[in-house]
C-alpha cells in the first residue's frame, strides 16, 4: 500500500483516499482547431507507460485537490509530490534513476 503525502492539506495518508488521474504535464494542442486526428488520437488515448521514473497526477478525496507525484513504477516508491502547475525536481535527466 502506498502512503502519499497531499502538498495542500499536509496529511500523510494511506492510498485509498486518493485516486491516480493519469499521466502528468500532458500538453493539449495548442490549436485545436487545427490539430490533426492522429494529434488529437495520441492527446487522448496514448500514455507513456515506463519503467522507472513516472510522473502522475493524483486526487485527495479529504481535501478535493489534484497534485503530481513522481513515482517509481518497479519499487513503486514515492520520490516527490508537488503541485499542479510547478516542474518536478526529479527527472530522469539529473540522477532520478533507480535500481
Amino acid at each position: 500500500m502506498l502512503h502519499i503525502h497531499c502538498p495542500h492539506c499536509g496529511e500523510h495518508r494511506e492510498e485509498e483516499e486518493f485516486h491516480y488521474k493519469g499521466e502528468a504535464h500532458l500538453q493539449r494542442p495548442p490549436d485545436p482547431d487545427a490539430a490533426s486526428d492522429e494529434t488529437w488520437g495520441d492527446y487522448l488515448f496514448f500514455r507513456s507507460n515506463p519503467r522507472g521514473l513516472h510522473h502522475e497526477m493524483w486526487y485527495h478525496t479529504s481535501c478535493r485537490k489534484y497534485f503530481n507525484v513522481t513515482r517509481h513504477t518497479v519499487s513503486y516508491e514515492i520520490l516527490e509530490v508537488y503541485r499542479i502547475g510547478e516542474q518536478p525536481r526529479v527527472t530522469a535527466d539529473n540522477g532520478g534513476s533507480h535500481p
